[in-house]
C-alpha cells in the first residue's frame, strides 16, 4: 500500500466517524422522535451535492468533569456553505446526537466562523437549532460562546438575512440568538423555545405547564409572536425556508431576485369592484383582495397566526418582490393594537433594510380602545409604526380601500410619513375620525343636527376631501388596482432618498 493511500485511508476513517455523530443508536433515537439528523437536514436544505463542510475536525478543549475522556465528533455542530436555488448560503446545524447538541467553547467558535464568513461574502445564514443548551461542564467558556454568537447576530442585522430554525429544544440563553435574527421557523410538536423550563417554573412560581404549552410552535406563533412560521414537519419547514429565500436579496446592497411570473401586469379584475360589502360596517377578507392583485394570487404570509388584525406578507408585482402590510377587517374590524403595531413595525424595518418596496393596503377604523391597550403602552407601540414608515426609504405605495380614520390612518403610511403614491378607491373614507362621530361633536346642540349629520357624512366619508388637498394622488376604480400599483412601483424604481447622518435613531421600543 502506497504512502499516500495510507494517509487517505486514515482521512476517510476519521471522516466516517465524524459523519456518524453520536453513533447509530442515537441517530435511531433521533429518527424515532420524528426528527432528522443535522446532516440530513443540511442535505435537504441545500441544492444536491452543493454543501461544503468546514471545521469538521474541530474538537473541544475541556478537561473538567471527565470531559477529557469524551470525544465529541464535529463538536456537536455541522457548519459550512453551499447553494440554495444556485445562490450562496451559509448554515450551521446543531447535532443533538452528540452530547445533546450542547454548546461549548469550540462549538460556538465554529458557528462564529461561518457567521463572519457570511458577512464577508454578503450571503444569508441559516441556523438550525436542536440543543439542550449550554454545555455545563464548560461553564463560563460556554456562556462566552453564546455572547460571541449574539454579537455577530447583531452585527449582521440588516446586512444579510438571518434565518433561525428550531428543530428540537432551544432553551435558556440559546433562545436569544434566534430572537436576534430576522425570522424563526418552528415545527409543530417537535420544536420548543423557552428561557426557563417547566421544572424551574414549577419551583419558582408553582405554575404547572407542559413543554409544548410553554414553548411549542403554536405558542410562539400565535401567543408570544416570537416565531414567524409554524410548519407541519421538517420537510415542510425546509421547503418553506427555500421559498422564503426566493423573495429576499442575498444582502442589503442587492435587489431581491425578479422572476418572470407570467401574470400580465395590466390584468384588471372586475371581481374587485364587488369585493366590499354594501354596509361599510361589515367585514370582508383582505386576503381575497391581495390574491386578486398580486402575481398569480401567490403570497407568503409572515406571522400568519399572530395579531391577525394585521397582515404582513411577501408577494410579487410583475415579478418584483415586495412587502405588503394590510389591515384585516375580518379580525377586530382591522383595528390597530399593541401586537399588530409591533408585527407591522418589525416587518416594515426588515423590508426597508433589504430593499423591498412597501405596499400598504388600508382599511382601518382606528386604534383599539380600552384600559388593557392604554396600560400596555399602545402609545409607545403604535409609535413604532410611525417611526418605521418614516425611517423607511424604499418605495412606499399606499392604497386605501375603505376606512382611514385618525391616527391609525397616519400609522398606515399616509403621504406625510413618506408614501410616494397614495391611491384610493371611490369607497375610501379618509377623515380625522368616523364621520358620524365627528358630526355628533360639530352639530351637538344644533336643532337641525340629523339633516346636517347626513349631509356631513355624504361629503366627508369620501376620498375627495383628501384628494382636493393633495393627500391622495389618484382615486381609482378597484379593478385598476393591480396595474396602478405596478405603474407606481415601476416609476419608483429609481427612487433615491437620504436620511440625516446619525449613529442611529432611538425607536420607541
Amino acid at each position: 500500500m502506497g504512502y499516500m493511500q495510507e494517509k487517505m485511508d486514515l482521512l476517510k476513517q476519521k471522516q466516517e466517524k465524524i459523519k456518524l455523530g453520536g453513533g447509530v443508536k442515537r441517530i435511531e433515537k433521533q429518527h424515532a422522535s420524528g426528527k432528522m439528523t443535522a446532516r440530513e437536514r443540511i442535505e435537504k436544505l441545500f441544492d444536491a451535492g452543493s454543501f461544503i463542510e468546514v471545521d469538521e475536525f474541530v474538537s473541544h478543549r475541556c478537561s473538567n468533569f471527565g470531559m477529557n475522556e469524551k470525544e465529541l465528533p464535529g463538536e456537536g455542530v455541522v457548519t459550512g456553505y453551499g447553494t440554495i436555488d444556485g445562490r450562496l448560503v451559509y448554515a450551521y446545524a446543531q447535532d443533538f446526537t452528540v452530547e445533546g447538541g450542547s454548546l461549548g467553547e469550540m462549538h460556538a467558535a465554529k458557528i462564529v466562523k461561518v457567521q463572519k464568513m457570511a458577512m464577508k461574502m454578503g450571503a444569508p445564514i441559516i441556523g438550525i437549532n436542536d440543543s439542550g443548551g449550554a454545555r455545563i461542564q464548560e461553564g463560563i467558556d460556554a456562556l462566552a460562546g453564546f455572547g460571541k454568537i449574539f454579537f455577530q447576530n447583531t452585527m449582521a442585522s440588516g446586512v444579510i438575512p438571518q434565518i433561525s430554525v428550531i428543530l428540537g429544544p432551544c432553551a435558556g440563553g440559546a433562545v436569544y440568538s434566534p430572537a436576534l435574527t430576522d425570522f424563526i421557523f418552528m415545527v409543530k410538536n417537535t420544536s420548543q423555545m423557552f428561557i426557563t423550563g417547566p421544572q424551574v417554573i414549577k419551583t419558582v412560581t408553582a405554575e404547572e405547564v407542559t413543554v409544548e404549552q410553554l414553548g411549542g410552535a403554536m405558542t410562539h406563533n400565535s401567543v408570544s409572536g416570537v416565531a414567524h412560521f409554524a410548519t407541519e414537519n421538517e420537510d415542510d419547514c425546509i421547503e418553506q425556508i427555500r421559498y422564503l429565500l426566493s423573495f429576499l436579496p442575498s444582502n442589503n446592497l442587492e435587489e431581491a431576485p425578479c422572476f418572470e411570473t407570467g401574470d400580465d401586469p395590466n390584468r384588471m379584475d372586475e371581481e374587485l369592484d364587488s369585493l366590499l360589502p354594501d354596509n361599510p360596517n361589515m367585514p370582508y377578507n383582505m386576503k381575497d383582495l391581495i390574491k386578486l392583485i398580486v402575481d398569480n394570487g401567490e403570497f407568503y404570509e409572515v406571522h400568519a397566526h399572530y395579531a391577525q388584525n394585521m397582515i404582513t406578507c411577501f408577494a410579487r408585482f410583475n415579478g418584483q418582490p415586495v412587502g405588503i402590510i394590510a389591515n384585516q377587517p375580518a379580525v377586530m374590524a382591522g383595528c390597530l393594537d399593541i401586537n399588530a403595531s409591533d408585527k407591522a413595525a418589525r416587518f416594515i424595518r426588515f423590508c426597508d433594510a433589504f430593499n423591498l418596496p412597501l405596499v400598504n393596503l388600508v382599511d382601518v377604523p382606528g386604534f383599539l380602545p380600552g384600559t388593557a391597550q392604554e396600560y400596555g403602552g399602545i402609545i409607545r407601540h403604535g409609535a413604532k409604526m410611525l417611526y418605521a414608515y418614516s425611517e423607511a426609504t424604499v418605495p412606499k405605495v399606499t392604497m386605501i380601500t375603505r376606512k382611514a380614520y385618525g391616527g391609525a390612518y397616519l400609522a398606515m403610511c399616509c403621504q406625510d410619513l413618506g408614501a410616494d403614491q397614495v391611491l384610493a378607491w371611490p369607497s375610501a373614507e379618509i377623515a380625522v375620525m368616523g364621520p358620524a362621530g365627528a358630526a355628533n361633536i360639530i352639530f351637538k346642540n344644533d336643532p337641525d343636527s340629523k339633516a346636517k349629520t347626513d349631509k356631513y357624512v355624504e361629503e366627508f366619508a369620501t376620498p375627495y376631501k383628501a384628494a382636493e388637498h393633495g393627500y391622495v394622488d389618484s382615486v381609482i376604480p378597484p379593478h385598476q388596482s393591480r396595474p396602478r400599483i405596478i405603474a407606481a412601483l415601476n416609476m419608483l424604481a429609481s427612487k433615491r432618498e437620504g436620511r440625516p447622518a446619525k449613529k442611529h435613531g432611538s425607536i420607541p421600543v
